[in-house]
């Protein structure tokens, strides 16, 4: 950076001030900006879709789209990769301690997503995307959220109808006129009240027992046990195919959680899937193709585990689950073992 001296600067803003024609109205820099130089930085989108250019895009064209120019942050099916954001899953935890604020958990309107797609993405060649290839970015993104379905289609004409979860959790700020004037005048600090006294008692409003014994355990009945008879014990898993299993899940992890304390994410977790019937995880979303198979009847045993995770579109087409499969008989055997592990 160029440097001058302090007292140059000075009489050379003097001078030209001085001598400029417009110097009653300003310093006399620049011109107004046209229509178009305006229209370039004009972009932004709104909630009711002003804004929108006319175009489209598919779940199925926004999946290689996403995956050439967002997945290397947002990772393959927008779960967040590194310390980059996650853009999906997070569905029922913004009462949670730590909530995943996603667009399918958080964002009121899709605008949203639309815009800063389209002007601030991808990251380091912004404004790169043709409004076709954001309408399709945005529409897999959506489908990562369960928020639609595969041959989902998003175009101008249709924004307005995606529904988004979160889309009655906002408020309008209102506190200007609603609660400002309460407490815009002097606080009272003494005398508030004419009197105080105590109105109510514990016991009155039935949180201390009358009688102690009532809280007592009732005893016990006679019971006469009649012993079942055993059942078979089951066979014991293989350690070292257990372990060869984890390592396998490694590809599984983005999605899906296993042990203590796993919960939702983009899939749900897997605890006990084995030999489960299928969509059984409550609170999870499942796609509405699993879901009809699992009206059927469709139990995770063994062999259709095996099965749905070498080829998931063709063991399950419509599937939401997004990984191409596992291609060796080893690996297959391996997460099998590792999941029967998870109880």
């Amino acid at each position: 950076m160029l440097k001058f001296p302090k007292g140059l600067i000075l009489a050379a803003l003097a001078t030209s001030a001085l001598a400029g024609p417009s110097f009653a109205e300003g310093f006399g820099l620049g011109r107004p900006a046209t229509e178009a130089e305006i229209a370039a930085w004009d972009l932004d989108v709104r909630p009711d879709g002003t804004g929108l250019p006319a175009g489209s895009g598919s779940v199925l064209d926004g999946e290689t789209l996403f995956s050439e120019n967002c997945a290397v942050c947002h990772g393959e099916f927008a779960e967040g990769s590194g310390n980059w954001p996650k853009l999906a899953g997070g569905d029922g935890t913004l009462a949670d301690e730590d909530p995943l604020k996603t667009v399918g958990s958080y964002w009121p309107y899709l605008s949203t997503a639309w815009d800063y797609i389209n002007r601030s993405m991808p990251y380091g060649n912004a404004q790169s995307l043709e409004a076709d290839e954001v309408y399709a970015i945005v529409a897999y993104i959506l489908y990562s959220n369960f928020l639609v379905d595969e041959d989902f289609v998003l175009s101008n004409e249709n924004f307005l109808e995606v529904e988004m979860t979160n889309a009655e959790g906002f408020i309008l700020d209102d506190r200007a006129e609603t609660e400002y004037p309460i407490f815009a005048g002097e606080p009272c600090m003494t005398d508030c009240k004419d009197s105080v006294e105590v109105t109510m008692r514990a016991r009155v409003l039935d949180v201390t027992p009358e009688d102690e014994s009532a809280s007592a355990e009732p005893a016990e009945a006679e019971v006469v046990k009649v012993a079942a008879p055993a059942a078979p014990p089951e066979p014991e898993l293989d350690p070292e195919l257990v372990a060869a299993g984890e390592k396998v899940f490694k590809k599984c992890k983005a999605c899906h959680q296993v042990g203590e304390g796993a919960k939702n994410r983009t899939g749900p977790p897997l605890n006990g899937i084995v030999g489960a019937p299928a969509g059984a995880v409550d609170g999870f979303r499942y796609s509405k193709a699993l879901e009809e198979r699992a009206g059927e009847g469709l139990v995770w045993d063994a062999g259709n585990l095996k099965e749905f995770l070498a080829k998931p579109k063709s063991f399950l087409p419509r599937t939401k689950m997004s990984f191409p499969g596992l291609r060796k008989d080893e690996d297959l055997a391996a997460i099998v073992a590792f999941l029967e592990a998870q109880e």
